[in-house]
């Protein structure tokens, strides 16, 4: 059995569930990599990162290079003396970096790769409407996201799943696989397959403006897809025109009404405390929504401070 010692490097929330069950599985945990802190809030004063705040309530090593290249920081990564680097929801590394440890570095992808390479795995699995996704453990490489694949775990997605919901499956999951991962490599039982090289593959796509937009004309499911799949974050956005008036709102919870109509696409209906908006085959039912400089608002409470006139229309 390998004496292991394990360097570890995330960032957020979803890197801390793993981080957390690594030391509750009384593994050693030299050191901790996370990112730099940032301004955040009002005040812009600096935030650790949840990883940062985690490891600092263990009394772990935290390291905080803003240059993964940097001739100090490799020196200072070197006095660890980790044999094993575990990497989940953090930036890509340089080689000098994930070629370090004897035993490798492995990562934690919320999709099963080949599937949804990138950025955003969790919403796009959502977006796209599939019915499963889950989680991967694999050897970094020189690319994004193509090393061997060591241990694979499916995730259904339920047809009422956000990418919040999801998110929160996949952290869990996750964690136990990084374990399931970790027990391999120490007791030298580990397997890898190699992926295949077929650029048939779907994509996690970073996020933006231009395609968290809704597009009206869409098909109800995929507008209904698009929302909970960027629900809570980063969210749809659509146009609202209202008494001559555009603005910008962000929808976070909606349903899907299917009946025939003949309301034109977009047209905004307040129907028995409902906000609803006709596209093809029916409606969709906006049950939380956020206005500019207001807080986020389930329809009804939404209804009693704000007026959609007859002219209302989403684009």
């Amino acid at each position: 059995m390998r004496d292991l010692r394990i360097l570890f490097m995330g960032t957020p929330d979803f890197a801390v569930e793993t981080l957390k069950t690594i030391i509750e599985n009384k593994f050693n945990v030299v050191g901790v990599i996370t990112a730099p802190d940032k301004p955040a809030g009002r005040g812009r004063k600096l935030r650790a990162s949840a990883v940062k705040e985690y490891a600092l309530s263990q009394g772990l090593t935290i390291l905080q290079p803003t240059n993964l290249k940097n001739e100090d920081f490799i020196k200072e990564l070197a006095s660890l003396e980790a044999n094993l680097n575990i990497v989940v929801a953090f930036r890509m590394l340089p080689k000098l970096v994930w070629n370090m440890p004897e035993y490798g570095t492995f990562n934690l992808h919320a999709s099963l790769l080949p599937d949804y390479r990138g950025a955003a795995p969790i919403n796009w699995a959502i977006i796209n409407g599939e019915q499963k996704t889950g989680i991967t453990t694999f050897f970094i490489d020189e690319k994004i996201d193509t090393g061997h694949i060591i241990l694979q775990k499916e995730v259904e997605i339920k047809k009422e799943d956000t990418a919040g919901m999801l998110h929160d499956k996949l952290m869990t999951q996750g964690a136990a696989l990084v374990i399931d991962t970790i027990k391999a490599i120490e007791n030298e039982t580990v397997t890898t397959t190699k992926q295949p090289k077929e650029e048939t593959f779907k994509t996690a796509y970073k996020l933006h403006r231009e395609n968290t937009k809704i597009n009206w004309n869409d098909t109800i499911e995929n507008i209904y897809n698009l929302i909970r799949g960027l629900s809570p974050y980063p969210s749809a956005w659509s146009n609202l025109y209202n008494k001559g008036e555009e603005i910008s709102i962000k929808v976070y919870e909606a349903e899907i009404e299917l009946i025939e109509h003949n309301f034109e696409i977009g047209k905004v209906i307040i129907e028995d405390s409902k906000i609803k908006v006709s596209v093809v085959k029916g409606y969709i039912i906006l049950n939380k929504i956020q206005l500019p400089g207001k807080k986020a608002m389930e329809a009804k409470a939404l209804l009693n401070g704000y007026t959609f006139y007859k002219d209302a229309k989403m684009c």
